[in-house]
């Protein structure tokens, strides 16, 4: 199976060739990174790589969609800059969708740092699969060509579009939990707290459910994540 991994990438000077060489080392069928408007580097140092490199305007759901589009694998494999793959994780995508039952999945993650906090995460964010069958974007979303045109691609929203594209997805097919794992940066965390970057998770997704548009809240994350953003690459 030919498998497509695509990297949506906002201002990732600090990580992004480590990114794609760790993703070469899984032996896709193709690298493909997104730009979303990167302004400190990140696309000089892309171009240098063994990628394709695709540039379109701001947001993740946009970059991806332009990424799905572009690529040629039989299934895709969105990965978020600041996460990678063990080696045998491709071949794990392709057991699963093997079965007629699966269509779409994502891994057990394990976050780059020490503390039980960081270890109840990764057991929470697995339950969460198993039980609600939701997962979220860095949780690395594989998904065949066929069933993401099926579903529409990922929701034209700013904010919570790997929430709401699941949300259709789980409605006709099984969703898989691969052991992976997949390794995450824990920066967001460590900027901001365990505890506090878990609240505001929470808040978000309770506030969408309560009807509040994601337009509406990222006018408050962003401003919120571009700077934590900044302020990490600039202690890197």
């Amino acid at each position: 199976m030919k498998i497509s991994i695509i990297i949506p990438t906002l201002n990732e000077v600090a990580g992004i060739v480590q990114a794609i060489h760790r993703a070469q080392a899984c032996n896709p069928h193709e690298i493909i990174v997104v730009d979303g408007g990167s302004n400190d580097g990140t696309v000089d140092l892309v171009r240098k790589c063994d990628c394709h490199l695709l540039r379109t305007e701001r947001g993740r759901a946009l970059q991806q969609n332009a990424g799905a589009r572009h690529a040629t694998g039989q299934a895709l494999l969105f990965l978020h800059a600041d996460s990678w793959l063990a080696s045998d994780g491709l071949a794990q995508v392709e057991k699963a969708l093997s079965q007629s039952s699966t269509r779409v999945g994502v891994f057990r993650h394990r976050i780059e740092a020490d503390g039980c906090l960081y270890r109840l995460l990764e057991s929470g964010n697995a339950m969460r699969v198993r039980w609600l069958k939701m997962a979220y974007g860095d949780q690395g979303i594989f998904i065949t060509r066929e069933f993401l045109e099926q579903v529409g691609g990922f929701p034209d929203v700013p904010l919570l579009e790997d929430v709401l594209l699941m949300r259709q997805a789980r409605r006709s097919s099984r969703v898989a939990l691969l052991p992976g794992p997949l390794f995450i940066s824990a920066r967001r965390w460590q900027k901001h707290g365990v505890i506090r970057q878990t609240a505001r998770n929470w808040a978000l997704l309770t506030a969408e459910r309560l009807g509040v548009s994601p337009r509406r809240l990222a006018a408050y994350y962003e401003p919120h994540h571009v700077q934590a953003q900044e302020e990490t690459a600039a202690s890197q």
